[in-house]
């Protein structure tokens, strides 16, 4: 059987961070079986930083992973490759594509990258189907979140992003429905945040003096007897900043059974959406749009038809 191979290369870690190096690998060395991965680390041919590495180790933005050069028979790269039906769904989900950026409307239940026992997410299924194009993401959407989603199709492109969103000139909405009646005077919520782990080692977060710092601004777009309807404008972008500043409120997102908000058993998903997100391109600015989820709406109309209070002003939209 005939082969392909590969040459060395350097890779710098983006959105990825936070992920397992052996889960990393996996997604960027295609057609490899997991135990030649796991080999290739223990036997010093996988570098970070130039250093040696352990497979579960976490990989940091920034970071410099050497993928030594390897060799596969022809084809098997492409067995095991992303579902379809997931490529159809992402192809069907594009807000906006040019030669440098797609906008996607992610949609909910979706990882953006792969790992923790996903093997395609976005960026994988992406990559799989345009392979000449080196797509990354420009930030993170949880799992379970829908809406607008930014990826670079060119290195310059990555970095030009980035640059945005370190000095605050990507401006993102959220439209999330919580549990009880949140107070209208309450705008910002300035918890910092800091990230630790369980006892199974999954990754949570919380509210914490010495965490980071974080600020979030809420408003009230509907409101009901125990739920509200908010629109949230996150001015920093930890991870989970949102639904933890809303669970340490104690207003937890609704369907959220990480950080508390399952109080409301009948929420089909975690009633998180990524509304809008507005950049610079090109030297313009320009703002798009994912739609609400029916979910969304569905749910809202059978609490107001079932006594819940009536909906306020949306001006805002």
């Amino acid at each position: 059987m005939a082969e392909s191979s590969s040459a060395p290369r350097i890779v710098q870690v983006g959105a990825e961070h936070g992920q397992r190096l052996d889960n990393f690998l996996l997604a960027r060395l295609k057609g490899l079986p997991r135990s030649r991965v796991y080999r290739m680390v223990r036997r010093g041919e996988v570098r970070v930083n130039g250093a040696r590495a352990q497979p579960r180790q976490r990989i940091e933005r920034g970071d410099m992973v050497r993928l030594p050069p390897y060799r596969t028979p022809d084809g098997v790269a492409d067995s095991g490759g992303p579902p379809a039906r997931l490529l159809s769904m992402l192809r069907q989900r594009i807000v906006y594509e040019d030669d440098d950026l797609l906008v996607l409307d992610k949609p909910s239940g979706v990882a953006v990258h792969g790992g923790s026992g996903v093997a395609f997410g976005v960026v994988e299924t992406l990559r799989r189907a345009r392979p000449q194009l080196a797509y990354e993401l420009a930030h993170r959407l949880d799992r379970d979140t829908s809406g607008c989603l930014l990826l670079a199709k060119k290195r310059g492109s990555l970095l030009r992003l980035h640059a945005q969103f370190r000095t605050g000139r990507i401006r993102k909405r959220y439209d999330l429905i919580v549990a009880g009646r949140w107070p209208r005077e309450r705008r910002r919520v300035s918890e910092p945040l800091e990230r630790y782990r369980l006892a199974s080692g999954e990754r949570r977060v919380r509210a914490a003096a010495g965490g980071e710092p974080a600020r979030t601004e809420f408003r009230v777009a509907r409101q009901a007897d125990h739920a509200t309807w908010l629109v949230a404008r996150p001015r920093t972008g930890r991870t989970h900043q949102i639904r933890v500043h809303a669970a340490c409120v104690g207003h937890p997102v609704l369907g959220d059974d990480k950080y508390g908000g399952r109080c409301a058993p009948d929420a089909p998903r975690l009633m998180l959406h990524a509304s809008s997100i507005e950049c610079e391109i090109g030297g313009a600015r320009r703002s798009f749009e994912a739609p609400l989820p029916l979910a969304f709406a569905e749910w809202w109309r059978r609490r107001e038809s079932a006594g819940g209070g009536a909906p306020e002003d949306l001006e805002g939209r």
